[in-house]
């Protein structure tokens, strides 16, 4: 555990990356697997992971940014996008999943899949799209600590424009939004940020305990 503590005390959003870095194949598969494996609502993980590496794309994508740099400077773009369809399709593929990895017939599973989709059809259109964005953060937050503890830097990024995100990357055909960016790489050494003292609450003033 103090290693953990230490690894997040460790971290930082990095403002500026050394694009000569690369991460490496396998660190990139750890990243990949830390999100596939983070905690959703139902384990429904209704959102798409998009993983941008063209150069190209990433200018792009730099513009609609507002010109941060890190969108093309570090080693990898993660896009999280949230499903705006989500509904009984959704539940039926997931139940399908369910019945094949636990080896459980789909008629035990009915009243999960009839309590998911009830829950499902009673949010209006906007609290659906709100309920699966707040999926793609709780992901965010698991890239977030598995790349410190790879020791790998990794920007949490809203600064941007999600409608042309979307236009450029043809998301909204698929019925996806980009909800939230990470960033991730490692740090130049001319980023002035790494050397700021971490600046949080204190545990008094953070927590109440009742």
């Amino acid at each position: 555990m103090s290693t953990l503590l230490e690894n997040l005390n460790w971290r930082y959003a990095t403002k500026k990356f050394d694009a000569t870095k690369k991460i490496s194949t396998e660190d990139l598969n750890t990243l990949k697997e830390a999100i596939r494996l983070s905690a959703s609502s139902y384990g429904l993980q209704p959102f798409k992971v998009i993983i941008v590496e063209n150069p190209e794309i990433r200018e792009q994508l730099k513009a609609a940014a507002w010109g941060q740099t890190q969108i093309t400077d570090a080693s990898h773009l993660i896009i999280f996008a949230n499903d705006l369809n989500a509904g009984p399709e959704s539940v039926d593929a997931y139940i399908k999943n369910i019945s094949e990895t636990r080896g459980l017939p789909t008629e035990a599973l009915a009243g999960f899949s009839d309590m998911m989709k009830g829950t499902i059809a009673n949010l209006s259109q906007e609290a659906k799209n709100i309920w699966t964005a707040k999926q793609t953060y709780i992901a965010l937050g698991t890239l977030l600590s598995a790349a410190a503890e790879l020791k790998i830097d990794a920007t949490p990024m809203e600064g941007f424009s999600p409608a042309s995100f979307n236009e450029i990357l043809g998301l909204d055909k698929l019925g996806l939004n980009a909800s939230v960016i990470a960033t991730v790489g490692y740090r130049h050494d001319e980023d002035d940020a790494q050397h700021y003292k971490k600046v949080r609450k204190s545990q008094e003033e953070l927590f109440i305990t009742i």
